[in-house]
């Protein structure tokens, strides 16, 4: 018989999946990665009985930790204590928001996350500009293009190839900026070193800016940093993203595709994209297409990629002449 103390969190997660029943689990695995599925499998296959005091101790973690969780999605860690301490009394509630930082690894600057982004712009935009880099990488895409497209046009490169360019941010920087905020987070900072930033954090964040502030921001860093302004720019629109234009735009991009590179870039394209641009074709260019797609065999995905990039530079291409619209965060929305 397992004593929950002493159980690992696969053990436990094993125990909760036999309690819920098969079909409820099944709905559960369909949200997990390979091998979390395998690792959960194994635990259930070498499980042989569980107690139903057991299954109750598990459930009632289980749900603990959901209410704090939910409560920190509403409120911050803060207000999941508060309630917490009302629900469960204050022990249980410190080892419940214990398990569930160390578990879910809390990302700093949680208190900031409900922050309206004027307010946060008047809170921050005085900072260092390593500093404002620092909070807007922890925080989601939407809420840090609102404060980059904000700040002084002087910053805003600034701030973005910091991002940009960060790595590893030492725990003892985070809580130190964390205490100048004076904010509640340093006690709940994980002690190794956080992975944060990068190219993939500024794409993310660029792309919901309006098109004036990504503009200015990427010919600065066309200039002070070329090699890291055309990773930013190779990532910022997929292929995948046609998507998002309207069909005229996408006529409007197709008309200045070459027939064989469009034939090449739809090869390895998922049934969305082919649908949608077989649908803004003519029905006999669009069987040509298909045609060729089909007698042209097995392509390297080097060469795919190099089609599709292609397309993407000609949609780059037009939304700066003005031909069509990105739809993207900030002022592009706004009609006038």
């Amino acid at each position: 018989m397992y004593d929950i103390e002493e159980m690992t969190g696969a053990q436990k997660a094993a125990v909760l999946l036999i309690s819920l029943g098969p079909e409820k689990s099944a709905t559960v695995f369909k949200h997990l990665r390979e091998d979390e599925i395998e690792a959960l499998t194994l635990e259930i296959a070498n499980t042989r009985s569980v107690s139903s005091e057991l299954k109750e101790q598990v459930l009632e973690e289980f749900y603990e930790v959901c209410l704090a969780q939910q409560y920190i999605a509403e409120g911050g860690i803060g207000y999941a204590k508060e309630l917490l301490d009302k629900a469960l009394g204050e022990e249980k509630a410190m080892d419940v928001i214990g398990r569930l930082t160390a578990s879910l690894q809390v990302r700093p600057f949680e208190f900031v996350r409900k922050a309206d982004p004027s307010q946060l712009l008047n809170f921050i935009q005085d900072e260092h500009p390593q500093t404002i880099a620092l909070i807007l990488a922890y925080l989601p895409p939407n809420q840090a293009a609102a404060v980059v497209g904000s700040l002084p046009s002087e910053k805003q490169a600034d701030v973005a190839k910091r991002i940009a360019l960060m790595d590893r941010t030492s725990p003892d920087v985070i809580k130190e900026v964390e205490k100048i905020l004076e904010k509640k987070l340093s006690s709940l900072v994980s002690q190794d070193y956080t992975i944060v930033g990068g190219v993939d954090a500024i794409v993310s964040i660029l792309n919901t800016v309006d098109r004036t502030t990504e503009k200015h921001i990427m010919e600065i860093l066309e200039v002070e940093e070329p090699e890291l302004a055309d990773e930013i720019r190779r990532k910022m629109f997929v292929f995948e993203d046609i998507l998002t234009l309207d069909n005229r735009a996408i006529q409007t991009v197709l008309r200045e595709v070459d027939n064989n590179e469009l034939a090449t870039a739809l090869k390895n394209a998922n049934a969305d994209v082919q649908d949608c641009i077989f649908n803004n074709l003519s029905s006999r260019l669009a069987a040509m297409i298909k045609e060729d797609m089909e007698y042209m065999g097995p392509i390297r995905l080097k060469d795919v990629e190099e089609a599709q990039q292609k397309i993407v530079n000609i949609i780059r291409k037009l939304e700066d002449s003005g031909e069509i619209v990105v739809s993207r965060g900030g002022g592009d929305e706004i009609v006038v």
